[in-house]
């Protein structure tokens, strides 16, 4: 009974032993077809690789944007001390007019007065008048049109003190006072003080105006500068200065920067102030791991979001594409004959369009339709699906020419099941391992192309991102040079994740290949 036990038991062990030593060829044997694909596709390295790429990809476009504490069109300010332009200085050396009657001394007749002044002349004809010149003083004239005098040309000009501009009276008065030597004069009722550096005061020591050659003008029409300012600055004008301080009534001390312009012969006033601008181009720190592009935005949140962008378009067109090339290739494959030769023959035509000089030419016509940029990339996305379907449509075509002489389609045809059953149903389903690995390697050349229409301004445009629209920053030169995270981390996000799409695809072709090596 021992020995019988045992030989039992022995054959017990063998039995299982033998279970369990089943060759690899017999396990592959029970595999469904998708496990046999996804092992063949988890043993190629490489694929994986590219796989693990990817996902990265995705988390680092999808989940990061939701991450990160910026959006996408967020801008950032900086406080700069920017010099702007704050007045003009003129040292005038020509005759300037003052105007009492502008009926009677038009613009057109002071033309005719300075071609009298030159030529000597004391009095000339225009417009049907008769003027009189009298000089008053040196490089000062009168204009008197029927016993009024209707204007004044001088070198040298009567500037008010307060915000009030002086009147013709006035004007014409401190003139007068000033060729006749006097310290004091009286005007509409009023009597003024005149110093001999040209200051007029009133008679309790309120300055009034002041005779200068100097002509000293704001940029802002609101701005009104003092006489101690306007002396100063004077003063660093005829000193040849490059700069001066100025300390206001209000305490604050403020620099100037002076610029001699040869075309004007005048002088540019500069104010140094705090001016808050956009973060430009600013250098990868805490606060902006990659830095700031030239709009002040985040550079690693544009990434993010431009990754999304990039990524969503490539899978939108290659699924356009795959509908609009399933539909008409299943279709051609199935039914053949005149069918096929028509569906072929706009298959042709297709692949002759010449595709970019036609999507520049619709970027042209979205650009003068002013279309939003959200309206535009839909277009683009359409567009670029439209124009790639052929490829798929003969990729299904030839596959599905091979298949549907097969036994199955006999038995469907036998079973009664309808046309578009056989086709969708049971041809369809056959062309897709070859479909996903022409789709998958189509996703990489469709974010190339995506990036080059951004890149060149036809694709996705501000205040959307996308990598091609962000890698467009270099097409300035001294960004190219001196700002490398502008341009560079797009560049390498968009080489790495093209050639993951194609390390993946050929890594699907190998796994449904039936005949590779187990």
């Amino acid at each position: 009974m021992d020995n019988e036990k045992e030989k039992m038991t022995s054959v017990q062990n063998e039995q299982k032993e033998e279970q369990y030593s089943l060759s690899d060829d017999r396990r592959v044997k029970v595999l469904s077809p998708g496990a046999l694909v996804a092992k063949r596709f988890f043993r190629n390295r490489l694929a994986v690789t590219g796989m693990i790429i990817l996902l990265l990809m995705f988390v680092f476009s999808y989940i990061g944007g939701i991450i990160t504490p910026y959006a996408q069109d967020q801008k950032f300010y900086r406080t700069d001390v920017q010099a702007k332009d704050y007045a003009g200085v003129l040292h005038n050396e020509e005759f300037r007019y003052t105007v009492g009657n502008s009926d009677l001394f038009k613009s057109s007749t002071h033309a005719q007065a300075l071609k009298a002044i030159i030529e000597g002349s004391k009095s000339f004809d225009y417009d049907g008048y008769s003027y009189t010149l009298d000089e008053i003083d040196k490089d000062i004239y009168t204009i008197t049109c029927n016993g009024e005098i209707v204007g004044i040309a001088s070198k040298e000009l009567v500037n008010s003190s307060t915000i009030e501009p002086c009147s013709f009276q006035f004007t014409y008065d401190a003139f007068k006072a000033r060729a006749e030597k006097k310290t004091s004069f009286t005007s509409e009722g009023v009597n003024y003080n005149l110093g001999a550096d040209g200051v007029i005061t009133t008679e309790d020591g309120t300055e009034k105006a002041y005779i200068s050659e100097y002509i000293v003008k704001a940029v802002m029409s609101d701005v009104f500068f003092t006489r101690e300012f306007k002396n100063e600055l004077i003063e660093a004008v005829e000193a040849g200065d490059e700069s001066f301080t100025y300390t206001g009534e209000d305490g604050v001390t403020a620099e100037y920067i002076l610029k001699y312009d040869a075309a004007t012969k005048a002088w540019d006033v500069k104010q140094e102030i705090d001016t808050k601008v956009f973060d430009t181009y600013s250098s990868p720190s805490k606060a902006h791991w990659l830095g700031t592009d030239r709009n002040g935005m985040d550079m690693l949140t544009r990434l993010m979001y431009g990754g999304r962008i990039s990524l969503m378009i490539g899978f939108i067109v290659v699924f356009i594409e795959a509908i609009l090339g399933v539909i008409m290739g299943g279709i051609s494959g199935y039914f053949g004959g005149w069918i096929d030769g028509l569906i072929m023959r706009i298959v042709d035509v297709f692949y002759c369009i010449p595709s970019m000089p036609i999507i520049i030419i619709l970027g042209a016509a979205m650009d003068a339709a002013n279309l939003p940029s959200l309206t535009r990339m839909i277009y683009l996305m359409l567009i670029l699906g439209f124009l790639g379907w052929a490829g798929i449509a003969r990729l299904v075509r030839g596959q599905i020419l091979s298949l549907r002489e097969q036994e199955f389609m006999t038995a469907t045809e036998a079973c009664g099941i309808s046309v578009p059953r056989r086709i969708f149903k049971h041809l369809i389903p056959n062309v897709i391992p070859q479909l996903i690995v022409y789709m998958t390697m189509g996703l990489g050349e469709t974010i190339i192309l995506e990036a080059t229409l951004s890149f060149l301004g036809l694709g996705v445009r501000f205040p959307f991102a996308s990598w091609g629209n962000i890698i467009n920053d270099v097409n300035d030169t001294f960004v190219l040079t001196n700002y490398w995270f502008i341009w560079i981390p797009a560049g390498i996000l968009l080489l790495v994740t093209v050639l993951a799409f194609n390390i993946v695809g050929d890594g699907l072709r190998d796994a449904f290949d039936p005949k590779m090596k187990r």
